[in-house]
C-alpha cells in the first residue's frame, strides 16, 4: 500500500503526501489572508486618495482667499490636520503591505519545501520519479510547478503594491489616482488562471471533493 492511500482521510497520509497536502491547505489559507488584506488596503488607499485630493482642493481655495477672510493661522492649521490624516493612513497602508510581504515569505517557503520533496524523490526513485502518484494523477513535480507559478504571481503583485504605496500620497492627478486604486483592488498579476491552479491543487490533494 502506498503512502498516498485514500488522500481524503487525514490519518492515512504520511511523508511526502502529508507534507504536500498540508502545503495545499497553507496555500488556501495564505491566499484568503492576502485577499482580506487586499480589501483592507483598498479601503485605506481610497481614504488616502480622498484626503490628497481634498488637500489639493483646499489649498487652491485657500490661496484664492488670501487677503480675504481666511487668516494665515487657519490656513496653516488646516494644512497640518490634512498632513496628519494623510500620514496616518499611509502608515496603515504600509502596515498592510508589510503583512503581505510576510505572507509572500511563507509562500516562498512552501516553494522551497516542495522542491526539496522533488529532489528527495529523484534521489529515491531516479529522474522518472515514483511509479504511482501521491494522490490522484499529478506527478510530484507538478505540485512544485504550481506552487512556483502561484508564488511568482503574488511576488509581482507585491512589487506593484509597494509602488502604489510609494506613489499614492504624492499624486495630485485624480485620473492617475484612480488607476492606482483600480490596480490595487483588481490585482492584475493575480489572474483567474492562478485561482484555477489553486482549485486544481485542492482537488488533487483531497481538500475538495472530486
Amino acid at each position: 500500500m502506498s503512502e498516498s492511500t485514500t488522500p481524503g482521510k487525514k490519518g492515512n497520509l504520511t511523508g511526502s503526501a502529508r507534507k504536500i497536502k498540508d502545503n495545499a491547505a497553507d496555500w488556501h489559507n495564505l491566499i484568503l489572508k492576502w485577499e482580506r488584506l487586499n480589501d483592507e488596503g483598498s479601503t485605506i488607499a481610497t481614504k488616502i486618495v480622498n484626503l490628497g485630493l481634498n488637500k489639493k482642493s483646499n489649498t487652491e481655495s485657500d490661496i484664492l482667499m488670501e487677503g480675504g477672510s481666511l487668516a494665515a493661522g487657519d490656513f496653516s492649521e488646516n494644512l497640518k490636520q490634512s498632513n496628519r490624516g494623510l500620514e496616518e493612513e499611509c502608515v496603515k497602508l504600509q502596515d498592510v503591505v508589510e503583512k503581505m510581504a510576510n505572507i509572500l515569505s511563507k509562500m516562498e517557503k512552501i516553494v522551497h519545501a516542495e522542491r526539496g520533496i522533488c529532489e528527495l524523490e529523484a534521489f529515491q526513485y531516479g529522474e522518472k520519479g515514483r511509479a504511482e502518484p501521491l494522490f490522484h494523477t499529478w506527478p510530484t513535480q507538478k505540485f512544485a510547478e504550481v506552487s512556483s507559478k502561484l508564488y511568482e504571481s503574488y511576488k509581482q503583485e507585491l512589487a506593484l503594491k509597494k509602488t502604489i504605496l510609494q506613489e499614492l500620497a504624492h499624486t495630485s492627478n485624480a485620473d492617475l489616482s484612480m488607476v492606482y486604486l483600480s490596480s490595487w483592488l483588481y490585482q492584475p498579476y493575480i489572474e483567474d488562471s492562478g485561482k484555477l491552479l489553486l482549485e486544481s491543487l485542492l482537488l488533487e490533494t483531497g481538500h475538495r471533493p472530486l
